[in-house]
Formats: C-alpha cells, structure tokens, sequence
C-alpha cells in the first residue's frame, strides 16, 4: 500500500499543505500572504514568517477535510527544509518536526527546488524518465540534468545576477503594473506586439554563450527596459510588457533545448512558479514539437509554491528506500539542488 504523506512548504509567502497518498493528489491548500507585501513592493520575511505561524493549524486542518482522513492517518511528514526565507523555513521545519515527533512518523526534509520537478509526478503512473529540467521561479533559473529525482540532480546552468520571476517583478515595478509582476505583465502581454521591440537576450551572443552556455542573466534585459520606457514617453506598455516577456522566454527554452540536444536527453519538464507563465507554456510546446522533444509542465495550480510538491518529494523517497531525516531537521537557506533529502 502506498504511504499517505503530508507536506508543507513554507519557502517564502505561501502557507501551503498537500497531502499524496503515494503519486494521487489527495489535498492541496495554499494559504498566501501575497496581499499583505503589495505595499511593500515586494515579499517582507518577517511578514512572512508571521502569517505562517498564524495560518498553520488552519491549513493542515483544511487538507485533512479535503483529502476526507484523520491526521493518525498520515504516514510520513515532508517539510521544505530549504532553500528559502530562513524565518519561514523555520516556521514549515518546527511544525513538522512537532506533527512527527507527536504522531511517532518518519519526518522527510526536502530541497524546495527539486520539489518543484517531483510535483510533476502526481496523478501519474508514468515512471520518471531522466530529464533536463528548467526550474524558473522568483528566486531561481536553473537548467538540471535529472538522472535521478531523489538522489541524482546535476546543475548544468544556473543565473549570475536576477531570477526570471525577479526580473518580471522589477520590470513590472519599473512600469507601475504592481506586484507580484509575473502575472501582471503575462496579463499585460496578451494585448500587446511581442515583436514590437527587439529586447537583449542575454548570455546568448559570442564569447558569452561559450562561457556561460546554460546560465542565464536578466539583469541586462531590465536596464534595456528601462531604457526604452525613458526615452519612448508614448509607449503602449502592452507592447512593452509583450516584448519583455517574449525576450525571457526565448532565452529560457533556447538554452534548456540545447541542454537537450547536447546531453541527448530528449524530455524536458518546466517548472516553478514562472512556468504558470502562458507564453513560456506555448512557446515551449511549439519549440519542442519541432525539436522532437517530450515536454512535460505541471499544471498552473502545480508551479507556483504549494504543499504538494512537498508531499511528492517525500514519497518518492519513501519509494526509493531513502531513510527519513532527524526530528528538528535544520532549515538551509541557501540549498543547492544536489542536497535533496536532509539527512
């Protein structure tokens, strides 16, 4: 019979609890402090951390009602023990650790990023083939070659200055959209000319693409941004938001079909909170079609945070015989993707 594990993930702004009962979605609730860091611009951590300790019982009771079990009923507890905001960690670590220690079950810290992948496992009986995955997010852009999910992630690339969710954050700062800006530039964009304005891609020209073939840097691409706003006052900012968006994805599934083409791995799974992004989703999909690549993205409700991804690591290790983690785990702030399961 397959383990019901429950997950929590407290990275950054989302209170969020998912339970699996081995690959089947049971619960996914997801509480989000998102509308108390608008005024601030961006996400506070001591904000954060509060409105976990203040939403936490209320969700692990919600995901019980709506996976229809009894918390005696969990078999594991998985818990992001990093990478992310070390306060909110701490909240998501010390309240699993509490639900383990009470209810006697084996405790699972795993990495927030990886997770991510894993999520794309659920409602699946499809064995995980090695890919190379595009982990794109606020905090990070990564491209991975995953042999193994639980115990073999191979950083191929990664970004040397913004994340693609932060460069969307700031362009959309930059052009008083709001925040967060990933959804409100994808918004933006629906309306506008995403050939309009030839944006930088960068990393991708001459000796830079040699040095830095899988990296990414967005840094460029918003100065060019902002640039542009400055000296073109009778912009439309749909066609702004377009060709901004469009130079990110571009770059984004290039070099993770060339990270493809060069390791001969011909599956591809996007994930993290930008590949809720619509244009990155399409893009992807024709991309691929024509590279002969078998993409696989979770759906939307799957990218952002949520506890579910969580649950997932942690039966897939449970799975693979990887042993649980210490009561009071320590919480990592800055995890890299090759520490997956905490020991």
């Amino acid at each position: 019979m397959s383990p019901i594990v429950l997950g929590i993930e407290t990275s950054c702004d989302e209170t969020a609890v998912g339970i699996v009962n081995g690959r089947n979605l049971l619960a996914n609730v997801i509480s989000s402090s998102v509308e108390e860091h608008v005024r601030f611009g961006g996400v506070v951590p001591e904000v954060a951390s509060r409105a976990h300790l203040e939403s936490m019982q209320q969700v692990i009771n919600q995901a019980l009602l709506d996976a229809k079990i009894k918390i005696s009923d969990v078999d594991a507890i998985a818990v992001t023990a990093g990478p992310g905001l070390i306060g909110a960690l701490l909240v998501g670590v010390s309240s699993a650790s509490g639900l383990a220690l009470a209810l006697n079950k084996p405790l699972y810290g795993v990495n927030h990023l990886n997770a991510h992948i894993a999520v794309d496992t659920l409602d699946s009986q499809e064995e995980f083939r090695p890919s190379i995955g595009l982990l794109v997010s606020g905090g990070h852009s990564s491209i991975l070659q995953i042999n193994n999910l639980v115990t073999d992630v191979i950083v191929k690339g990664s970004t040397i200055d913004d994340a693609a969710g932060e460069a969307f954050d700031k362009v959309a700062r930059i052009m008083d959209l709001g925040f967060p800006g990933g959804p409100l530039i994808d918004q933006q964009s629906k309306s506008g000319n995403r050939d309009l304005i030839n944006f930088p891609r960068g990393l991708t020209q001459g000796n830079e693409i040699e040095k830095h073939k899988f990296d990414f840097s967005f840094s460029g691409l918003k100065t060019a941004v902002a640039r542009y706003l400055a000296q073109t006052p009778n912009h439309k900012k749909a066609d702004v938001a377009a060709s901004f968006q469009e130079a990110v994805v571009d770059v984004l599934i290039s070099k993770s079909l060339l990270a493809c083409k060069e390791s001969g791995i011909d599956n591809l799974v996007i994930a993290g909170g930008v590949a809720a992004n619509s244009r990155l989703r399409e893009l992807a999909r024709q991309r691929c079609e024509n590279a002969k690549v078998r993409l696989r993205i979770p759906p939307a409700s799957l990218c952002t945070d949520n506890g579910a991804m969580v649950a997932a690591l942690g039966s897939l290790a449970i799975a693979q015989g990887i042993g649980p983690s210490a009561i009071g785990v320590s919480a990592d702030s800055a995890a890299g993707v090759n520490q997956i399961i905490w020991a």
